[in-house]
């Protein structure tokens, strides 16, 4: 593609991410220092067209990117950095929601929901690979206590907790360091009965341990899958794209799969970030629609995956950056609560 014709695709791609109505030549003259003639602009949207990187939409003069069209423009982005009003406003949305370890996840696909409007889908690893860090016991009040159980990805589980008869908040933090001494460094999934019999032994109060199991063993249950979060249904219902309801409701119906959502976000598991566009998605039903997804890492293990699902019109330059950006605010934290 010479250089005029990519400066006019570039011109449309972004004059339409931002209006959702098809450009015409004479727009795109008034708007941007082309240089030529709408006449010259017509004739280079033609060829544009013909080489698939254009579509026509019949009802208007104008053109609209296609699919193709995208990836070449996609290819060639050089996101800026996420400005610092941005960064200001998810520094305050994490010091105002996230009290605890376990918001973090759910928080951050609202964030970034909230940022890009479209659907935010957040995929974090199954806790069974993570290893066991370290169990604490918070005061809830006179008779009960919090136990959170994380590990070295962050949090697995917490449940309260009755103290059991006589049993004081400081038989709550020696029973935590008898667990963490005997747990420290083992995958959930290589907790054995052995290691719960050790730590039995070493508690003289049965209903001690009882506490100590129950969160354990309730931790081992929910470490089989990934946990999912979902948030911005409503956002994709805003764009144009979707105001036809048969085409909306079958991306609804879709979101509420939840093995089918965790098996796309299962084959985009890399180091940095993939955009895939239109037809390039395997399911039929995102066609319409645009992915992009980016995969975290602490320590070597994943973190979690995050994907910005939205119509092929989505703001990439924006989506791009806000995702590179949450790769080290992330950590961060996640840091906090260690």
């Amino acid at each position: 593609m010479d250089e005029r014709k990519e400066k006019i695709l570039q011109a449309i791609i972004s004059d339409y991410i931002t209006s959702a109505e098809p450009v015409g030549s004479r727009a795109l003259v008034r708007k941007h220092d082309l240089g030529v003639s709408a006449a010259t602009v017509r004739n280079e949207m033609a060829d544009l067209e013909m080489l698939g990187f254009l579509e026509h939409i019949h009802t208007s003069s104008g053109r609209i990117p296609s699919s193709k069209g995208y990836r070449f423009y996609v290819d060639g982005l050089k996101p800026a950095p996420v400005a610092k009003s941005e960064q200001q406003k998810i520094d305050k949305w994490y010091k105002a929601r996230v009290k605890r370890i376990d918001q973090v996840f759910s928080e951050t696909a609202k964030l970034i929901s909230e940022v890009t409007h479209n659907v935010t889908i957040m995929l974090a690893p199954e806790v069974g690979k993570a290893a066991f860090r370290c169990m604490h016991f918070l005061p809830l009040d006179e008779r009960r206590a919090i136990a959170v159980l994380m590990t070295d990805a962050g949090f697995v589980e917490n449940k309260i907790v009755d103290m059991p008869g006589g049993a004081s908040f400081t038989d709550f933090q020696e029973l935590a360091a008898v667990v963490n001494s005997r747990l420290l460094g083992k995958t959930l999934s290589d907790i054995k009965t052995s290691a719960m019999k050790e730590i039995e032994d070493a508690i003289s109060d049965s209903s001690l341990f009882d506490a100590a199991s129950e969160i354990i063993e309730s931790a081992l249950h929910s470490s089989k899958r990934e946990r999912l979060y979902l948030c911005g249904q409503s956002h994709i219902m805003e764009q144009p794209e979707f105001h036809d309801v048969a085409r909306i409701k079958d991306i609804l119906l879709m979101l509420e799969e939840e093995e089918l959502i965790r098996d796309i976000l299962r084959a985009h598991l890399t180091d940095g970030l993939t955009v895939t566009i239109g037809e390039e998605n395997k399911s039929e039903r995102m066609k319409d629609c645009s992915l992009v997804t980016a995969s975290y890492h602490m320590g070597g293990e994943l973190l979690g995956t995050v994907a910005v699902l939205g119509p092929r019109r989505m703001d990439y330059d924006k989506t791009m950056a806000l995702l590179s950006y949450m790769n080290t605010n992330l950590t961060n934290v996640i840091k906090r609560f260690w």
